[in-house]
């Protein structure tokens, strides 16, 4: 059950960082001149995605009974 929290909370807190890296982003090449194309800021994602894969994956191998 806390794997499977962890995973929760890991994905909200992925969704706020990637979407004001993006929201940065946007303004970055309006105004400051960044040369990045707003994709750049989905890279934020990758290690909240490896950390909720790795809690699943606890999750469900923690849950498991050995016969």
């Amino acid at each position: 059950m806390f794997w499977l929290v962890l995973a929760v909370l890991l994905s909200v807190v992925m969704c706020a960082v990637v979407g004001f890296a993006y929201s940065d982003m946007l303004w970055g090449i309006r105004y400051a001149g960044y040369s990045a194309p707003t994709g750049v800021a989905f890279l934020y994602a990758v290690p909240f995605l490896a950390g909720i894969a790795l809690c699943l994956a606890l999750a469900f191998f923690s849950g498991q009974k050995n016969h």
